[in-house]
């Protein structure tokens, strides 16, 4: 039993790279922000983001496997009309190409920020040191090397972040209550908020064609819903560490507008070792997103548009670098795109629903699939996460506009 335990932990690899990308600095400042607002009340919602993205993670990696394609170029294949391609494409290329450039500015200085507070040296040194280290990184073309370092910064993470809770000491009765679901007043654009970095459209992209580079074909299917399950799991884990620390270190209702001086005030409550764990942990959520991010970025354009996905193609580099250099350039400046940043969430409010539609069809096409088609529970897990993700979707663009 032991020996088989140990092979399926030894199985980790694209699943683990999927929650590096969603334990990113916009989730660690979801989850601290909701922590101290509304303490353990909210705590159910990332367990349902966790199913939530289990779910559809295993369908685009089922379908990676099985077809050998990534999400990216099935969207594209899937349309006879041309039309429908371009349109498809260009949702892609906005969402995916655009909202991860958008949002690696935010990576990377979030990163930065946990360096900041362990050196004294500003973020916006570290910014660009970490972006160059990160595209050092994936200029190796090793996707081993890449998962490798992405695997170990993802436990990094686990035991900085469920230390720090451990040490602050959580109400484990509030917590429990945590878990039944309930909506307190003025929460419901944090539930949004903690689905939406949990739920990331442009991991799907990255899922469905990382798992080629580590199985081939049908026959890894078990160790690859192994992968998935426990990995996103482990990144559950982490949210909900962080949505502890900030619960149990503040009073409800506590205002934290940097994540970076969260370390900080941690300090006097918990001691120097609280603040340096958070910090490392803050450290690795930005730095695993900041490399992450470009690689599906790359993954997904490459995919739409039909070009080579092998990491060391010309063109496959040039979109990671673009994606890698933006952010770079604005975590130099200490600029935030804002603007940008606005259009991405748009982009990424429509995309997904369509992308989680889009998977729910496919999976259930028996000449794509064969028999590793969905089965009646898929289908009907995944029905309710597209209804929340269309429910996401209606819901940015209301705020976008002002109405909500």
């Amino acid at each position: 039993m032991g020996t088989a335990v140990i092979e399926r932990l030894k199985s980790i690899g694209p699943g683990a790279m999927v929650a590096a990308a969603f334990i990113g600095p916009g989730t660690v400042t979801t989850a601290s922000v909701t922590g101290a607002s509304f303490g353990y009340a909210l705590a159910w919602t990332i367990a349902f983001s966790i199913v939530a993205t289990i779910v559809l993670q295993e369908m685009s990696a089922r379908l990676g496997l099985v077809t050998g394609k990534g999400l990216g170029e099935g969207l594209r294949d899937r349309f006879d009309s041309d039309v429908a391609q371009w349109v498809s494409i260009a949702l892609v290329i906005s969402a995916i190409g655009v909202g991860t450039a958008a949002y690696e500015a935010g990576n990377i200085l979030g990163g930065a920020a946990g360096l900041e507070v362990i050196t004294g040296v500003s973020s916006n040194v570290w910014g660009p040191v970490m972006g160059v280290i990160a595209g050092a990184l994936l200029w190796t073309g090793k996707y081993e090397y890449i998962e490798k370092t992405l695997v170990g910064l993802v436990i990094v993470m686990a035991v900085s972040f469920v230390l720090d809770a451990i040490l602050i000491g959580p109400d484990w009765g509030a917590l429990a209550t945590g878990f039944v679901p309930g909506i307190p007043r003025g929460s419901l654009y944090l539930v949004t908020g903690l689905v939406g970095t949990t739920v990331v459209g442009y991991n799907l992209f990255l899922h469905a064609s990382s798992v080629s580079d580590r199985w081939s074909g049908p026959a890894g299917l078990a160790e690859c819903r192994t992968d998935t399950v426990l990995s996103i799991a482990i990144g559950g884990l982490i949210t909900i560490a962080v949505l502890v620390t900030a619960a149990a270190a503040f009073p409800n209702g506590t205002s934290i507008e940097n994540v970076g001086r969260m370390a900080e005030q941690l300090e006097p409550l918990a001691g120097t070792y609280a603040k340096w764990l958070f910090s490392v942990g803050i450290f690795a959520a930005g730095f695993t997103s900041a490399t992450t991010a470009p690689l599906a970025g790359a993954y997904a354009t490459a995919g739409a548009l039909g070009w080579d996905d092998d990491l060391t193609s010309t063109r496959f580099r040039a979109v990671w670098g673009t994606i890698l250099l933006v952010g770079i350039v604005f975590s130099g400046l200490g600029y935030s795109p804002v603007r940008v940043i606005v259009f991405a969430q748009v982009a990424n409010g429509v995309l997904l629903p369509i992308v989680a539609i889009f998977l729910i069809y496919v999976m259930n096409d028996d000449d794509t699939l064969g028999d590793h088609t969905n089965g009646t529970w898929s289908n009907v897990l995944g029905a309710i996460v597209t209804l929340v993700v269309v429910w996401l979707g209606i819901r940015t663009l209301l705020s976008i506009a002002g109405v909500v």
